[in-house]
Formats: structure tokens, sequence, C-alpha cells
């Protein structure tokens, strides 16, 4: 229960993180100049692959027992496929959370959270993350692809209101 609980707090810490606004689209907004292509989503494959695969899976299914932490405290690496939680993030929260690292982005909200996740903001350009992000939601079934997109959507949203 316990490690529910845990885990309940990281995804609450993890939408609160959605308040930066960094801009991930597929499809995008007029004002996003990036409009991820067949090419962005191969390369995105690629570079998943060499960077991502190795914890989360060369099928993005995860490490075993994601949902329970280590002895050492930290979650393993979730499933990046429709079984997992990263499509109930809008965009914004799924690119800070590549580019800073799990910690450094809970930490900006305030949080102290052992997060195993790397910052990939120094080996990574953001144009590439975009890639791998754009990447990831291509494999989704279309339903999960909507609602991701919908958060995404009502998150960039949520300052015009």
């Amino acid at each position: 229960m316990r490690g529910y609980f845990v885990l309940g707090i990281i995804v609450v810490a993890i939408a609160a993180a959605a308040g930066w606004g960094w801009n991930l689209v597929r499809g995008g907004r007029a004002s996003d100049p990036t409009v991820l292509t067949e090419a962005n989503i191969d390369e995105g494959g690629a570079l998943y692959g060499e960077y991502c695969a190795a914890c989360h899976g060369a099928n993005l299914e995860g490490q075993a027992d994601w949902r329970s932490p280590g002895v050492d405290g930290r979650y393993p690496a979730p499933p990046h496929d429709e079984t997992g939680h990263t499509w109930h993030h809008p965009d914004s929260v799924l690119f800070a959370y590549t580019r800073l690292g799990g910690k450094a982005t809970l930490a900006n909200q305030g949080v102290e959270f052992n997060s195993g996740m790397p910052a990939f903001g120094g080996q990574l350009t953001d144009q590439q993350i975009r890639n791998i992000l754009g990447y990831i939601k291509s494999t989704w079934p279309d339903r999960t692809r909507q609602m991701q997109a919908a958060r995404t959507e009502a998150d960039e949203n949520k300052g015009e209101k």
C-alpha cells in the first residue's frame, strides 16, 4: 500500500512540473516551429535504442516490478508503451523529465525524490528529445495517443483561461 501512496505522490509532483510549459507537440500549435515528421520519428527510434532501451526496454516494456521501489528506494524504469504511465503526462512533463532528469525536475517543484532518471539535456538536443518522445508516442494505440494529446492540450491552455 505504501508503494502506491509514494507512486501517487510522484505522479502528482510530476504533473505539477507541467507548469514549466515546455512545448512538445506532434502536429504542433501554430506557435511551435517543431512538427514531427516520419524522419524525426525514425531518428527518435534510433536514439531511443541508444539512450533509453537499456533501462526502459527495447520494446518500451520497462523493468520488472516498476511500481515498487528497489532496495535503494528508487523505482525501476517504467514502461513507455501503453501499459505504463508515460501517456498520463502532458508533453511538457515528459520533456522536462527527459531533459533535466527526474530528481532535478521534481526538485524544481519542491519535491525531494531519489529518481533514477538521468538528465539527457547535456547529451541530446531539444529536438532529439522531441524526436524520442515522438517515437514513443508513435507506438501507442490511437486511443492512448488521443488521451495523451488531450492532456497536453489542457496543459498548454491552462494559462489562457
